[in-house]
């Protein structure tokens, strides 16, 4: 099958299937989206949504987390992954924000990437999901999602070449969406161990490449 026509085939079922899809992270903000997706890391959507409540009722804004220690932070976010790191991220983060940018979360890439905790992949989800840029986050999902759809090469691996792969081929005005199409589709079908194939949709097309798929999961 012609890339083109897999493209089109994958795209097209995800439109019908998912028209409106947004992220699982529960938030308020984009200052409590960045909160929510630095957290996320190696960590479930779930868990983190079970700490950013109390979290975001104490520090709703960049103001209230900058004033503070990280070992303040850190007692509401002590049960996700990499605890430690992640509440001196929050805080170097948030002061920063206030310092630099009045406590606001920048929309540019290079201004996001200065931030404490923001690596690419995070800022394509604040420039995707909280200012409706066409930019494509490539976690752990997307990279196997796509490489076992066979939408990407087995030379793309890494996620800044699954990144461009992906960009080079799926319409603009999808983009946003198409990362919430795969990473979705990820987290319930495709997943890692052992991907629901009998209940998937796609399976007569999925050429199955398991090879090479897996970066890291969690």
């Amino acid at each position: 099958m012609r890339k083109k026509d897999r493209y089109r085939l994958v795209l097209d079922h995800f439109r019908e299937a998912m028209p409106s899809v947004d992220t699982e992270l529960q938030y308020g903000s984009v200052f409590q989206l960045l909160v929510a997706v630095i957290l996320s890391a190696q960590c479930t959507d779930k868990r983190v949504n079970q700490v950013t409540p109390e979290l975001f009722r104490r520090f709703p804004d960049a103001q209230s987390m900058a004033r503070v220690g990280e070992d303040e932070v850190f007692e509401y976010i002590k049960s996700v992954s990499y605890p430690n790191s992640k509440a001196r991220h929050l805080v170097a983060m948030s002061q920063q924000l206030v310092e630099q940018y009045g406590g606001e979360v920048p929309s540019d890439m290079d201004a996001l990437l200065t931030l404490p905790g923001v690596g690419r992949k995070t800022a394509n989800v604040i420039q995707a999901v909280a200012f409706g840029q066409a930019k494509m986050a490539v976690d752990t999902h997307v990279f196997r999602v796509s490489h076992r759809l066979g939408l990407v090469p087995p030379s793309a691996n890494t996620p800044l070449k699954v990144e461009r792969e992906l960009m080079k081929n799926i319409p603009e005005e999808d983009i946003p969406r198409a990362h919430h199409w795969l990473l979705l589709h990820g987290r319930y079908v495709c997943t890692s161990q052992r991907p629901h194939c009998a209940k998937c949709e796609l399976e007569p097309l999925c050429p199955k490449i398991l090879e090479g798929s897996r970066l890291g999961e969690h």
